[in-house]
């Protein structure tokens, strides 16, 4: 009973230091933050203050818990637990500071930058490699917690010696996961596809959401998901509508009867594109670009600054000249003649 007092004596003192030292800490950070607004790390810092606690809690809990007079066995396996701890914290810890300051970087880089293609281009490779340092440390603090079971220990030899061996079947086994994880890093470093592009995929188009070190997700525009191996966009061609800027061009078919006025239809078409908000004004025009036997086809080019603005702007253009022909030469829009031919002068 007496221990057992002791021992949580000890450990609800180590809980109050650590807990006044992350609030002293938590505290600096936000007086930093203060100081320096356009310096976004120590606003993000603030999100370590429980790995922190973590980590303090238990060094303390280790420097203190023989006071309560622990010995033997228990002494062993409190101390054994109190190590894995300690490891699972620190990962814990250094994963959040390293992405902190990762994203502090990425911030003040965004806000500096004047080109939307090199932002996505960078928090795609961010986002990338924070994975990759948040697996690597992952890693190494399982590797070090097994490392710290005597029984792990004994069989490192027996581990290394086949290690070779082992590594050639898993690299067979794991080829197409490998595949994508290279795969992951040509995009990121490559700049092959960014989150935010517009990009064309098995015929549906949509926006890069998120991209991983085995998969990308593209949201569609009918808020779908579509969740493709990284690989894919390694081996297949694909359509990015944002490579070398978002701006696009588009085109309206719009069929016709012979008698149609192109010309006060292309006057039309320049006026109310004044009145579009979605044109940005970069160019436009209207053209017959074929005929047959029962009509013309007509077709408009317009601009937008995106693929989303593009999308309105056809589809604006699209009703405004069909319902401007309605009203104003309904003469104008296709027909199928039935009606027989009048007879020639020969034929009489």
């Amino acid at each position: 009973m007496e221990y057992i007092l002791r021992l949580a004596v000890v450990l609800g003192v180590c809980a109050l230091v650590a807990f006044a030292v992350v609030r002293a800490a938590e505290y600096l950070a936000r007086y930093a933050d203060a100081r320096h607004p356009g310096t976004p790390l120590w606003g993000l810092l603030r999100r370590c203050r429980s790995p922190l606690y973590v980590v303090l809690l238990t060094v303390l809990v280790r420097w203190a818990y023989p006071v309560a007079g622990s010995s033997g066995r228990r002494s062993e396996v409190l101390d054994h637990v109190l190590l894995l701890c300690l490891i699972g914290g620190g990962a814990w810890l250094m994963v959040r500071v390293a992405s902190a300051v990762v994203e502090s970087s990425y911030a003040r880089y965004a806000g500096r930058s004047r080109d939307p293609a090199r932002v996505r281009r960078v928090r795609t490779q961010v986002t990338l490699f924070m994975r990759v340092v948040s697996v690597a440390v992952g890693v190494l603090a399982g590797a070090l917690a097994l490392v710290t079971f005597p029984s792990f220990r004994t069989l490192g030899t027996s581990l290394l010696a086949s290690a070779g061996i082992i590594g050639i079947v898993a690299g067979v086994a794991a080829q197409s996961t490998l595949g994508n994880v290279f795969a992951g890093f040509q995009i990121a470093f490559g700049d092959m596809v960014r989150i935010g592009d517009t990009v064309v995929v098995d015929g549906e188009w949509g926006v890069v959401e998120e991209v991983t070190l085995t998969f990308l997700t593209v949201r569609t525009w009918d808020e779908r998901r579509v969740t493709l191996p990284v690989s894919y966009f390694t081996s297949r061609p694909f359509e990015n509508w944002s490579r070398g800027g978002s701006e696009m061009t588009g085109t309206v078919m719009v069929h016709c009867d012979h008698s149609t006025p192109v010309p006060l239809m292309r006057a039309h078409l320049r006026e109310f594109l004044e009145t579009c908000p979605t044109w940005d004004r970069r160019g436009w025009d209207l053209s017959v670009t074929d005929t047959s036997p029962t009509g013309i086809t007509v077709r408009a080019i317009v601009t937008a600054k995106d693929a989303d603005d593009l999308w309105t702007t056809r589809c604006a253009v699209r009703e405004e000249l069909v319902a401007w022909l309605v009203r104003e030469h309904p003469g104008a829009l296709p027909r199928i003649v039935t009606e027989r031919a009048a007879p020639s002068r020969q034929d009489v």
